[in-house]
């Protein structure tokens, strides 16, 4: 239960139109095994460096934003109190680095473009959530239910104002988060065994005219558990990701026809754990992914997960 990860949302939810999130994944041992605790932390990055337009890569010249580099560092506690209920809460913090153009008009009526370099951390938004594993013996399947809370800043910016809503760390708004999972042996005594996760990120109560989107998104991975050295278990596993998100709405949103976005990843990853300690690592690759309007894009996503269970 390295990071309890399919709980934690299919994606980490931080503000970007433009498809900021990290689709949280992972292998079976994240999900509930039994009564007990984990605290963990969890780093992602992102490199948003590409200008992407429908189903294809699109001219630089084309979006006045150039770059969005993100780190994410969460802090989190997952506790079981039997072998049905449990609850989740993460706290993360965001470092942001944004580049984009600044326009301003000469004497003579014409337009004179600056590049601008923009860097802030703070708080993201809080999550907390409701876990129930109680359909079967084994708890191979269950539900989560919670919200994100609106403790993110979503009002930093320039002295020329720079940075729009879909660029922020905090959303502002408070969203129900619901969830599900279910994990499997491909046959009885196999060490192979396959895992599928979905979550729904609804924005309920929103700030100052502006709702992000909707985002729904799932996974679907198979993993090898007959590996160890020692007394160290190695994981290796590959998942299938896809993501949705509607367009964000509201007179201050910052462009509702370049914002929303559908997209499949393939996540090659890999587990080591030694208990009590685990460790996770993965990449996430885009396949095939479909933006409307103009929106920076990431070649890859990465991610970091340390456990430790008690």
């Amino acid at each position: 239960m390295i990071v309890f990860a399919v709980m934690a949302a299919p994606s980490l939810g931080w503000a970007c139109a433009c498809g900021c999130g990290v689709f949280d994944v992972g292998t079976s041992s994240m999900l509930p095994e039994g009564p007990g605790g984990m605290a963990f932390f969890d780093f992602d990055y992102q490199d948003q460096n590409h200008n992407w337009s429908g189903s294809s890569r699109a001219p630089s010249a084309n979006n006045d934003d150039k770059e969005i580099i993100t780190s994410f560092a969460t802090a989190g506690v997952q506790y079981m109190f039997d072998r049905s209920w449990g609850i989740e809460g993460e706290v993360p913090y965001v470092n942001r680095t944004f580049k984009t153009t600044d326009h301003s008009t000469a004497a003579d009526g014409s337009d004179i473009a600056n590049s601008v370099a923009l860097s802030w951390g703070d708080i993201g938004d809080i999550r907390v959530k409701g876990i129930y594993t109680g359909f079967s013996p084994d708890l191979s399947t269950g539900v989560t239910f919670g919200f994100k809370l609106p403790t993110g800043s979503y009002t930093h910016h320039d002295a020329l104002g720079n940075i729009d809503r879909d660029s922020e760390i905090g959303t502002g708004s408070t969203d129900a988060l619901l969830g599900a999972f279910h994990r499997q042996h491909l046959m009885s005594g196999s060490p192979f065994s396959w895992v599928v996760q979905t979550q729904l990120d609804l924005p309920l109560l929103t700030r100052d005219q502006y709702k992000p989107g909707l985002e729904v998104d799932a996974s679907a991975g198979i993993y090898y558990s007959g590996w160890s050295l020692g007394g160290v278990k190695i994981t290796p596993i590959a998942q299938v990701i896809g993501s949705e998100r509607t367009s964000d709405g509201g007179p201050n949103s910052a462009s509702p026809v370049a914002s929303g976005y559908q997209r499949i990843l393939l996540s090659p990853g890999i587990e080591v754990k030694m208990h009590p300690v685990s460790v996770y690592a993965d990449v996430e690759l885009p396949v095939y992914q479909y933006y409307t309007g103009n929106q920076l894009v990431s070649s890859a996503l990465f991610k970091l997960s340390v456990g430790y269970h008690f």
